[in-house]
């Protein structure tokens, strides 16, 4: 049987064992750093199969190291293991048992798929070339994991010569495969919008000092900031998450925050929606008679695939998954990833895993009705087997 083969069928073997793996993940959620007894499953995997658990540079996630028989190249295959504070709304076995925690992007997904490549390698060790870093990378949601791993000198540790993962995508149908070279997925910066006013009682505060409406009216213009800013089809996006103000009915308060993101794609974009926040804030400061202030409160960069790695990783995942599977999509996808932290340094290829359920109820990423087909667990594990295991080969053999 040739290698390919009998790693896939090795997938095949323990796929119910993956989907037990994620659903546990999925009821038991922790949050950016706090991702405690995710790590300690993660480990116990890792060691149940064989593979050499080494320090992690982050006080939660895990790294994992395997060695092939053979010489070859090192490659690093990465999944996020935070959830994120969505209150879950979905009626399944393993619905989140944790109030206000909610795996409702796929990280539970994500965890399962490494373990499970992790014991594929595992399995065929002495047939493989290369070196395997399996880094399970906590914090995604807050964009600040994977700059954390990289401050504690994983790459330099390692020195991968390339870098790949994968994201489930309720959107795309279990079966397919999609990847885009360069531009893939855009960056993202943290906003924190303070509003101050004078503040009063109810029945007498005029619009102007009125933090309330201040806020309010900051958040309808929004759109504003991202006018006509695209790439290749794709838009970049300025939008609320939170808004807070007050602590009475009867009380205008002094203080109002807005809490949002603003994703873009290329540098220039960043800097032209940045100078549009200011005129904002400065134009609701006038009309409001109220300070505006705007502040960044994190970022990751654009997601950037390498071309030749995405050639690979397109070309394995067609030998597992067939020809019709796999496409590169037209167009960016305006959410964020911190894998960019990686790809910055490294060359390599995030790639997208269907999972819609056929019925159309996936819903969307990050809504409390968030849901996977688990059929996503055996396509994501074989193309990152099939693509780790390629990229790993030396140019040549």
């Amino acid at each position: 049987m040739a290698l390919t083969d009998a790693l896939a069928e090795h997938v095949d073997s323990i796929y119910d064992e993956l989907v037990d793996i994620r659903r546990e993940l999925h009821a038991a959620p922790e949050l950016s750093f706090e991702e405690t007894a995710t790590t300690e499953l993660i480990l116990e995997r890792l060691a149940a199969s064989g593979v050499d658990r080494e320090p992690c540079p982050t006080a939660t996630g895990a790294i994992g190291v395997l060695a092939g028989g053979r010489p070859g190249r090192t490659v690093l295959i990465r999944a996020d293991i935070d959830a994120l504070p969505v209150q879950e709304d979905n009626n399944l076995s393993f619905t989140s048992r944790v109030e206000h925690k909610m795996h409702a992007c796929g990280h539970d997904a994500h965890t399962s798929i490494l373990l499970g490549v992790a014991s594929a390698l595992a399995h065929h060790a002495s047939d493989l070339p290369g070196r395997y870093v399996f880094v399970f990378q906590p914090a995604e949601e807050t964009v600040s994991g994977a700059q954390a791993m990289v401050d504690g000198g994983l790459l330099d540790r390692y020195k991968p010569a390339a870098a790949i993962g994968c994201h489930v995508a309720s959107a795309l149908p279990v079966g397919f495969i999609a990847a885009r070279s360069g531009l893939h997925m855009a960056g993202v910066r943290g906003l924190r919008v303070s509003v101050r006013g004078s503040g009063g009682h109810g029945a007498l505060q005029p619009r102007q000092g009125n933090v309330v409406l201040a806020v309010a009216r900051f958040a309808d213009l929004l759109d504003r900031v991202v006018a006509q800013l695209e790439s290749d089809g794709a838009a970049c996006v300025c939008s609320p998450g939170v808004l807070s103000a007050g602590s009475a009915p009867n009380v205008v308060p002094t203080e109002a925050v807005l809490l949002g993101t603003l994703r873009f794609f290329e540098p220039e974009q960043l800097s032209e929606a940045e100078g549009r926040l200011r005129q904002l804030a400065a134009e609701v400061s006038e009309e409001f008679a109220v300070a505006v202030s705007v502040e960044q409160t994190y970022t990751t960069e654009s997601v950037r695939n390498d071309a030749q790695v995405t050639g690979l990783v397109l070309e394995a995942a067609r030998g597992v998954l067939g020809e019709s599977q796999v496409f590169s999509p037209n167009s960016p996808v305006a959410a964020s990833d911190d894998m960019s932290v990686f790809l910055d340094r490294v060359p390599g290829c995030y790639a997208f895993v269907g999972a819609a359920l056929p019925d159309g109820s996936s819903g969307n990423h990050h809504s409390p009705a968030f849901a996977i087909d688990e059929g996503a667990l055996r396509c994501g594990t074989k193309t990152l087997v099939a693509a780790a295991v390629a990229l790993a080969t030396p140019v040549g053999d």
